[in-house]
């Protein structure tokens, strides 16, 4: 019993340390100055951006999973609109160059090549410039906390200065403090924003390779394989970077 008692009790302490330790961070995040409230304002933007992208930049966006054999199959139907019905239903990338394929049937396969790659490029550079966010908070927020360290520390050596705070070492300590919790702030939130800027550009990448492979393959079956075979292939991902 009185083990259980002495356990729990130790417990107890544990968890009440833990939390004025973390009573003690907010109160130094609240005063560490302007510089954490920019921090947190780029820390929104980075959480919003990531988690706009994670729900919008996938396959079905890109290069949907089977509509290019849908395509295939679709293409001398007796219907073209069934074709073009199918490619605007998909609302991505390979669906609005598969529209523009089959509304320019019979074109040379280096016109059509042209247009495919031009509305590729647009796309995926679209979809790169909405992460591009990611690269400035991973930029600006060290910068920031690195600005307001050194305001910090202006403020802690006056103290020095007018306070006579070698003679108290708890006040140069506390300003140290107040100073160094922008820097870990800004790399708190530079740290994972660069992570995630880089998860999403390979990611785009690898979406754009798919992309390119599928409309590569639909421009040799449908514009004139034997002259094609000369003709450059549609090089998107030299269009997305």
């Amino acid at each position: 019993m009185l083990k259980n008692l002495l356990a729990l009790t130790a417990l107890l302490g544990a968890a009440s340390s833990a939390r004025a330790a973390d009573l003690k961070l907010i109160d130094q995040l609240h005063e560490g100055g302007a510089a954490i409230v920019v921090t947190l304002g780029l820390s929104v933007l980075f959480v919003a951006v990531s988690i706009e992208r994670l729900l919008h930049l996938r396959a079905r966006a890109v290069a949907p999973a089977g509509l290019a054999d849908e395509a295939r199959a679709l293409w001398d139907s007796p219907d073209p609109a069934a074709l073009h019905a199918a490619a605007q239903e998909s609302n991505s990338t390979l669906g609005r160059i598969i529209a523009y394929l089959a509304a320019h049937r019979g074109q040379p396969h280096a016109y059509v090549s042209s247009g495919a790659g031009d509305i590729a490029s647009l796309e995926l550079r679209h979809h790169q410039q909405k992460f591009y966010a990611l690269s400035i908070v991973a930029t600006v927020a060290p910068i920031v906390g690195l600005l307001g360290t050194v305001l910090g520390m202006i403020d802690a050596f006056n103290v020095i200065a007018y306070q006579e705070g070698m003679g108290n070492p708890a006040l140069l300590a506390g300003g140290i403090s107040k100073a160094l919790i922008n820097t870990a702030a800004g790399l708190a939130v530079a740290l994972p924003a660069l992570g995630m800027h880089h998860y999403f550009k390979h990611r785009l990448a690898f979406y754009s390779l798919t992309l390119e492979n599928q409309v590569n393959g639909l421009l040799r079956e449908w514009f004139a394989p034997s002259a094609a075979a000369d003709s450059p292939n549609l090089h998107v991902v030299h269009h997305a970077h």
